[in-house]
């Protein structure tokens, strides 16, 4: 071969290349830079960001809306947050319905809809996750952010060898440094996730929080699913919430499990052992999360069906049952709402005098008739100043 074959050769391949690269640059940067539309519901009466409760974080990719649901009648305060896995989409799903459908008649709501924000700019390296997913509403289709389970390396790198957890000294895996539920209650100034981390609790403290929730999804592969997991404080309206709800509302069974002692970093343990808040945790089943899953693309996202996981779980290998239905987004989204409201209605009977009242927030029965995206409104037909990002 001539060199200036080869010289034409080498030209053509560097083309190739930077046009490949600044393809997917401009993908990367579409992603990391989209914003998702929330209308704040009636009972909203402040917006303030995480920035307001920490300094350090203000103005930064961490610092996300924060909404204040309060009735104005002295009552119970429950803070609850989505988005803590951004790779769980029904958490931050069940969060935003409660921002933007929730009425307090009694005491105060705190909603975080995209706790670890960073999170949500990036998706799983090498997973082929999808970049966004889309919900079918009643005016058309609402566009979000797929995410990953941990801090976008982007802003917080370089991962230690070991991570040590603050402050019990547990050595976690090195890339629990990013896993926002394996770095409560935070430190002051510790690394980009327990800097946020340590926002939170401020949050906690200085709103006086009663009770937390944080949402989740898992894998059928883990054993920790289907369940409300508590701190030794909410054991009682946990494992009360557990048995009414498996009674009354869900076709499968939701089951408690006590927060262990013994393994640090998450918000279970931390936040009950950190402040005067219950802490409670949700978990349902996510077959998009499985390693033995198939295609990985947004209908396995939202409709949770898959014949590799449906074929393990015959073999015995999950913790949950699935079958040909699967785990759809609306079920997953349903059990989260249904168990939050559950909660607050023990509270109440627990609590005589210092109760929390929400209304118009939809159950498990009436997300699965009606879907999760008919209790999303249209920004397009809302006031300006009842419209924010996230």
């Amino acid at each position: 071969m001539s060199s200036k074959k080869l010289i034409i050769i080498k030209l053509l391949t560097a083309v190739l290349i930077i046009t490949a690269l600044v393809i997917s640059a401009r993908s990367f940067l579409a992603h990391r830079n989209y914003k998702e539309t929330v209308v704040a519901g009636p009972s909203v009466t402040e917006v303030k960001t995480l920035g307001d409760y920490f300094e350090p974080i203000k103005n930064t990719v961490a610092d996300c809306n924060i909404y204040i649901l309060d009735s104005g009648k002295p009552g119970a305060i429950f803070f609850v947050i989505g988005g803590t896995h951004p790779e769980e989409p029904a958490a931050n799903l069940s969060a935003e319905i409660l921002a933007e459908n929730a009425t307090l008649e009694k005491g105060k709501l705190i909603v975080a809809i995209r706790a670890n924000r960073s999170a949500s700019t990036v998706t799983r390296p090498g997973d082929a996750y999808p970049q966004f997913y889309t919900i079918k509403t009643d005016w058309g289709e609402k566009k979000y952010r797929m995410g990953d389970r941990w801090t976008n390396p982007l802003d917080s790198w370089p991962d230690p060898e070991v991570y040590v957890h603050y402050p019990s000294k547990q050595m976690l895996a090195y890339m629990d440094i990013r896993n926002f539920n394996r770095t409560w209650p935070g430190k002051k100034d510790g690394s980009f996730t327990e800097q946020v981390n340590y926002a939170f609790m401020q949050i906690i403290k200085q709103e006086k929080v009663d009770l937390f929730i944080d949402f989740h999804e898992a894998e059928l592969e883990y054993p920790v699913i289907s369940t409300i997991v508590a701190h030794e404080s909410g054991r009682n309206i946990a494992a009360m919430a557990s048995m009414m709800l498996t009674d009354m509302e869900f076709e499968k069974p939701i089951s408690m499990e006590f927060s262990p002692k013994s393994l640090h970093g998450l918000s279970h343990r931390e936040v009950g052992d950190y402040s005067d808040a219950i802490s409670l945790l949700f978990e349902t089943p996510e077959p998009f999360l499985d390693r033995v899953r198939g295609i990985t693309d947004e209908h396995l996202l939202l409709e949770g069906k898959d014949p590799f996981v449906q074929r393990a779980g015959e073999f015995g290998l999950l913790y949950e049952t699935i079958d040909e239905d699967g785990w759809p987004i609306e079920v997953r989204v349903g059990r989260h709402c249904s168990t939050a409201l559950m909660v607050a209605q023990i509270w109440n009977q627990m609590n005589p005098g210092k109760e929390i009242k929400i209304k118009n927030v939809p159950k498990y029965a009436e997300i699965i008739k009606n879907g999760v995206g008919h209790y999303f409104k249209n920004p397009a037909n809302m006031d300006s100043d009842r419209i924010y990002y996230e």
